[in-house]
C-alpha cells in the first residue's frame, strides 16, 4: 500500500525521487496525462525503505540497476496539482544517484519506456540551464541542482495561494 492518503483538505503523499545528473545535464521524465516534467521516482510503499523504493523504481521505469551516493533533500511540498486539482501535502526525499555503467547513457538525449505494459514514460537530458526555462517540478530544483548540498536538507516549497493571515 502506498504511503498517500486523500483527506476532506487535500491528499498526504510520501515520495522519493532521483536526482540524476551527468555532464551538465539532468535526467527529467514526463507522463502520458502530465504537462509538466518531473525527476524519476515514485510513492513509498508501508513499511518500505525509501532507498528500496526508489531503486526498485528505477528498475522498472528505466530497467537499470543504479547506485544511490547520498541524500540531498528532503522536501516537503504544498500544491495542487495541474491535472487533477487535487490539493498536495508531500513529503520527498532526494536522493543523488549514479547511473554510470548501466548503459542509461547510452539511451540518448531523449527515449521513451513502457512500464508494465501500459504506462509509457518520455525521458530527457536536460542541460541545467535550461531547466529554469521549463515547466519543472519541484521548481526548486532548477535552481539548486548547481549546488548539491553534501548533507541531507530540508527544503520546503509552498505554492499554495497566499492569503491574508497566514
Amino acid at each position: 500500500m502506498d504511503i498517500s492518503f486523500p483527506t476532506p483538505e487535500g491528499r498526504f503523499n510520501y515520495r522519493v525521487c532521483a536526482v540524476i545528473p551527468q555532464d551538465g545535464r539532468l535526467l527529467v521524465m514526463k507522463d502520458e496525462t502530465s504537462p509538466y516534467s518531473y525527476l524519476p521516482g515514485r510513492r513509498v510503499t508501508l513499511h518500505e525503505q525509501a532507498q528500496d523504493a526508489l531503486l526498485r523504481e528505477l528498475r522498472e521505469e528505466l530497467m537499470v540497476t543504479a547506485h544511490i551516493v547520498r541524500p540531498l533533500w528532503i522536501n516537503e511540498a504544498f500544491f495542487t496539482e495541474e491535472v487533477s486539482g487535487e490539493r498536495y501535502h508531500e513529503l520527498c526525499l532526494y536522493f543523488l544517484v549514479d547511473v554510470s555503467g548501466t548503459g542509461l547513457l547510452d539511451r540518448g538525449e531523449r527515449f521513451v519506456t513502457t512500464e508494465g505494459g501500459a504506462h509509457r514514460f518520455a525521458f530527457s537530458w536536460l542541460p541545467f540551464q535550461q531547466l529554469r526555462d521549463c515547466c519543472l517540478y519541484p521548481e526548486f530544483i532548477k535552481e539548486e541542482i548547481f549546488h548539491l548540498p553534501g548533507t541531507l536538507t530540508l527544503n520546503i516549497e509552498d505554492r499554495r495561494p497566499q492569503h491574508p493571515g497566514r
